[in-house]
């Protein structure tokens, strides 16, 4: 999640730099296509503005805090902001005059927003992982388990089951729903070994139903994997996950 000290640190640094260069930056997103114009041979075709010159280390560190603070907005999806307004209110609050919102209010309003960001973009991608596991159990030879756990077997072992208090070794190979590849100790040619009750749940569940030498596709809803919190960059909350299992022995 976007971290709340960072945003209102570049927040800051951005106001700093349009009052060091005398020229706001404008990272507004239009929200009408401008009018197609016909020019005249006379009309000037219009260009970007030059950088700004750069004459000491506080211009410097000013313009590149300025652009991370773009990269970072863009990274978050955020391209609504009214540059103009950051640059007056920073400029005020530098000076010790009265600003919209005090320093607790501002925080509040940041997590506040953020928080229901984060929560909009999940409900999509919890609608996706539901549709796909919906139309996935109908699929020939895909087993569903009370939990809501799916897998389908590839190819059936002969050793023993594990308990959830053994060690296993395992090769895997991880995607979304879409495809995308999160992790893969086959890709890596290394295969893993960890506590069957270490994993997440979708996880501990299959282990448990496998013979050794198995080899299954798991199927698993966010319930049973990460829930409601992301995984890294790769994994958005609320993913279902999809993995090749292979249980290769228990470690004793």
């Amino acid at each position: 999640m976007y971290k709340l000290e960072k945003t209102i640190l570049a927040a800051l640094a951005f106001g700093v730099l349009a009052i060091g260069e005398g020229n706001a930056q404008t990272i507004k997103k239009t929200t009408k296509p401008a009018a197609t114009v016909k020019k005249s041979a006379a009309t000037p075709a219009k260009t970007s503005a030059a950088p700004a010159t750069l004459k000491t280390s506080a211009d410097s560190l000013s313009a590149a805090i300025g652009v991370s603070f773009a990269n970072s907005l863009s990274s978050q999806g955020i391209s609504d902001i009214n540059s103009d307004l950051l640059t007056q209110t920073v400029k005020a609050a530098l000076k010790g005059e009265k600003t919209a919102f005090t320093t607790d209010e501002a925080n509040m309003f940041i997590q506040g927003y953020f928080t229901k960001m984060m929560e909009a973009k999940g409900a999509v991608v919890r609608k996706e992982g539901e549709q796909f596991l919906e139309e996935n159990k109908k699929k020939q030879g895909v087993v569903t388990t009370e939990s809501g756990l799916q897998y389908q077997i590839i190819k059936t072992g002969e050793g023993p089951k594990p308990a959830a208090t053994d060690k296993v070794k395992t090769h895997y190979h991880g995607t979304l729903t879409n495809g995308t590849v999160f992790d893969s100790s086959v890709d890596r040619g290394e295969p893993v070994e960890f506590p069957v009750n270490g994993v997440i749940k979708g996880w501990t569940e299959a282990l448990q139903l496998m013979p050794v030498g198995s080899k299954w596709k798991l199927f698993i809803p966010y319930q049973l994997a990460y829930g409601e919190r992301a995984a890294g960059p790769q994994i958005p909350a609320y993913s279902a996950l999809v993995f090749e299992v292979e249980l290769l022995e228990i470690v004793k």
